[in-house]
This record gives C-alpha cells, sequence and structure tokens, in this order.
C-alpha cells in the first residue's frame, strides 16, 4: 500500500551461503555496516542483518540478509532457513579451490528446497571472496572458466569480492536487487505481501562492529 507520498518499501530476503570460512559473515557486515574484522566467529544456524537502499524516488528496498552457517548444508534446518527467500548469494573462498567445488552443491541444494512464486528456482549470484589476497588479482579460474560455470549452474552473474576492502560488494547488491525488482520476483508464501508505507517497519541497521 501507499502512504500519503506515494513512497513504498519492498522487503527481499537474500540466502547467503557457502562452505565454512568462505567469509560470508564479513561480506554482509562490510555491505551493511561498512566494517571489517579478522575475527568473526563462525556463524552457528543462521545469522540476519538487514539494509534499506534507495532504489527509486519512489522505492526503498530493504534487503535481509539470512546468513547461514556452512557447516549447516544438507541440514534438516536449511529448508526452514530459506522459506520466503527470493534470491540468493552463493559464497567461495579463491584461495581454497575445496570451497569452489562445494558450490554445485550449495546451488542444488537451494535449487530443491526454495521456489518463487511462480515455482521456479530463486536467482542466485556466485561470489568469488577474499580477491583482494590474489597477486594481482588473478587466481586459478579465468574469466573464460567462469563465465561457462556460471551458464552452466544457472547463476544470474558472477562477482569477484572483498570482505575487507569491500570490492564489487555494491555492485552484486545492486544486481541481484536490480534482477528480482525488474522480473517482478516474489517468494514462494501463500499470502504475497504487499510493499509496506515506508515509514512502517524502518528500522535503522546496527552500529558499526570494533
Amino acid at each position: 500500500t501507499d502512504d500519503s507520498q506515494g513512497k513504498l518499501k519492498k522487503f527481499i530476503k537474500v540466502l547467503v551461503v557457502g562452505d565454512v570460512a568462505t567469509g560470508k559473515t564479513a561480506l554482509i557486515r562490510q555491505y551493511v555496516q561498512g566494517c571489517f574484522s579478522e575475527f568473526y566467529k563462525s556463524t552457528i544456524g543462521v545469522d540476519f542483518a538487514t539494509k534499506d537502499i534507495k532504489y527509486s524516488d519512489d522505492l526503498t528496498i530493504n534487503i535481509q540478509f539470512w546468513d547461514i552457517a556452512g557447516q549447516e548444508y544438507n541440514g534438516n534446518m536449511t529448508r526452514v532457513y530459506y522459506q520466503e527467500a527470493c534470491s540468493a548469494f552463493v559464497v567461495f573462498d579463491v584461495l581454497r579451490p575445496n570451497t569452489f567445488d562445494k558450490v554445485e552443491s550449495w546451488k542444488k541444494d537451494i535449487d530443491s528446497k526454495v521456489f518463487t512464486s511462480e515455482n521456479k528456482p530463486i536467482p542466485c549470484v556466485l561470489l568469488a571472496n577474499k580477491i583482494d589476497l590474489c597477486e594481482d588479482g588473478k587466481w586459478y579460474k579465468t574469466k573464460e572458466e567462469m563465465d561457462k560455470f556460471v551458464e552452466e549452474n544457472n547463476f544470474i552473474e558472477f562477482f569477484e569480492t572483498s570482505a575487507r576492502n569491500g570490492t564489487n560488494l555494491d555492485n552484486a547488491a545492486n544486481y541481484l536487487v536490480k534482477y528480482v525488482v525488474e522480473n517482478h520476483i516474489e517468494p514462494h508464501y501463500d499470502n504475497v505481501q504487499e510493499p509496506v508505507p515506508l515509514d512502517q517497519n524502518n528500522k535503522k541497521s546496527s552500529s558499526c562492529c570494533h
């Protein structure tokens, strides 16, 4: 529904999955709070963070990040965590090839458990994290290899990212949000929620970590 000024707020639930220690929590904290720490504890179960971004003069997007613990893969709880998501980031560590090897499994797990309102797989973006630790930004996969992998595994896009310095985080999030909005992606639930007036549920993000 519109408020008196015709401004809307839309909520987008974004899953963030990948193996242990790929930097999922650090990516979210950098994007949401603008800070980085070397000393995040492993997420247990699921962590949660939100950020508002102005999509247009009339629409604000509230991105709700659900940071799923790496050890939760194939766990019974992932189906619960995935409910009502309409998009996802799948993260791997460019310094650890074994985390890339698990990407297909994470993608298949999402595809089998969560769907859009049209019963299609939710859009997923692949993030190659810790690019700042690679000399000259080079690692063991070429752009051509990654483009082929993205196409074969039905990711909508791929970004090299750094939780430390924020490389490509805005680009990845903006790409995902734009894709969701322009393609009218809605989560799969019985009663589709309408965007709410901007002045409702407008909680500010927590203060930056230290």
